[in-house]
């Protein structure tokens, strides 16, 4: 999960982590231009979001939308184009911990998500819980 950045002058995208690890920001500040902050409401897993951009006017837009939502296939259909989570994850140095970039992350929710649970139900499914155990 985290907080994306569209370089407005080539299109490219990473994530508030990636650009800490390239020495190009931190907590407290933003990454300087032409970085700019693709807005959403809290931090997002590229599992739930696409991330989306277009060029307008000599300059790169993001945003990030839904996965499987009719907004998506409106963007999409007026020029959007998704940006995979591979190109994402290639951005930048192989931070200090021997990760790179967000696709680790990805991978590993994306494993989870598809994993066998037969037996859940879906309420327990949403929840990652485990079945109630049998007690007859």
């Amino acid at each position: 999960m985290g907080t994306f950045f569209i370089d407005t002058d080539s299109g490219r995208v990473a994530t508030r982590r990636q650009l800490t690890t390239a020495g190009l920001a931190d907590d407290r500040t933003e990454p300087p231009r032409p970085w700019f902050a693709i807005r959403a409401s809290v931090d997002c897993s590229t599992l739930w979001f696409a991330v989306l951009r277009k060029q307008e006017r000599g300059i790169w837009l993001g945003t990030l939308v839904l996965r499987h939502s009719d907004h998506l296939s409106s963007l999409l259909s007026q020029g959007w184009e998704e940006v995979s989570v591979q190109e994402i994850a290639s951005f930048g140095p192989i931070d200090p911990d021997g990760q790179q970039g967000i696709a680790d992350l990805d991978e590993a929710i994306r494993a989870l998500a598809e994993a066998d649970i037969a037996g859940h139900d879906p309420a327990m499914r949403a929840l990652g819980g485990e079945a109630p155990a049998d007690r007859t």
